[in-house]
């Protein structure tokens, strides 16, 4: 039986639900605890803050819109059309809520404040990511090379940060470089977990000579997919069977506790995976 796809319109709410509360979370920060502390950021945001704090007069939200215009071309030839048209409404929704009035986050060790603002920014974007869309900045970026290349959002985000933090080092001070680089790190980690890794896929290989007794019982119980490797003993020279699947982590337990009901010798090995791509186990943000 088919699965019924979910109405467009409902499909098109969740996403922009999700932009918004990315880019409220992110504005939170900005305003909350960036701004107040003179901390740089990473990407448009951190040129939109250098060109705030050198002419304040100019809101960070407009600036940020227009820093954007050339990233939508970017969207449009790479990306594709759905994803552009998201990211135009993050753009256009994060400008928005920019100029919201955002209490002060009262933390006054900078580092406390780095931490912080690293991890509601990287939550932020990460839930932003999570959608069919991005707010615009670097999120088109790495998105681009998520696709062509596999390179994570976060790891991406943080090499051209670092980069960007060695130009402004000409301009701020070193001390200043040192709270942003952390706060830096604390949102690429964020962005990453929250990106692939709560749903990271667990990958299983198993030898037992109950292996067919667990292939059945992966296939019908845990209703997964596993394929049989033939293998030969490196010291016994006898023919055997190796198992890989591909799980859920919330299947793990349940997982090994069928195993041991059939056959508690088994030799078994959990590994972590990147990213896998595929019908029903896959894990692959789809922008």
């Amino acid at each position: 039986m088919m699965m019924k796809k979910r109405p467009l319109a409902l499909t098109i709410l969740w996403n922009l639900l999700l932009i918004t509360g990315g880019c409220i979370l992110c504005a939170v920060t900005i305003k909350g605890i960036l701004i107040p502390k003179e901390f740089l950021a990473g990407g448009v945001t951190g040129l939109s803050l250098l060109i705030h704090y050198v002419l304040p007069v100019l809101p960070v939200g407009a600036i940020y819109f227009i820093l954007n215009i050339p990233l939508f071309i970017i969207g449009w030839l790479f990306v594709g059309r759905r994803f552009f048209l998201y990211s135009v409404a993050g753009v256009i929704i994060f400008s928005a809520v920019m100029f919201l009035p955002f209490p002060l986050i009262p933390i006054n060790d900078m580092i406390l404040a780095a931490l912080t603002a690293g991890i509601v920014t990287g939550m932020g974007s990460g839930i932003i990511l999570r959608s069919l869309g991005s707010a615009g900045g670097l999120d088109i970026l790495s998105v681009v090379l998520f696709k062509k290349f596999s390179i994570r959002p976060g790891t991406f985000v943080l090499a051209f940060n670092a980069l960007l933090i060695g130009v402004a080092a000409f301009r701020i001070s070193l001390e200043m470089v040192i709270y942003t680089l952390i706060f830096m790190y604390v949102t690429s980690y964020c962005v990453n977990m929250v990106v692939t890794g709560l749903s990271q896929r667990k990958a299983i290989m198993i030898i037992s000579p109950q292996w067919q007794a667990i292939s059945d019982e992966i296939m019908k119980s845990m209703q997964r997919g596993v394929t049989v490797v033939r293998g030969e003993g490196g010291y016994t020279g006898k023919e055997l069977r190796i198992l890989y699947s591909v799980i859920t982590f919330n299947e793990l337990s349940r997982f090994k506790q069928m195993i041991r009901n059939i056959d508690p010798q088994a030799f078994v090995v959990v590994t972590e995976t990147l990213e896998v791509m595929g019908k029903g186990i896959g894990n692959q943000p789809h922008w």
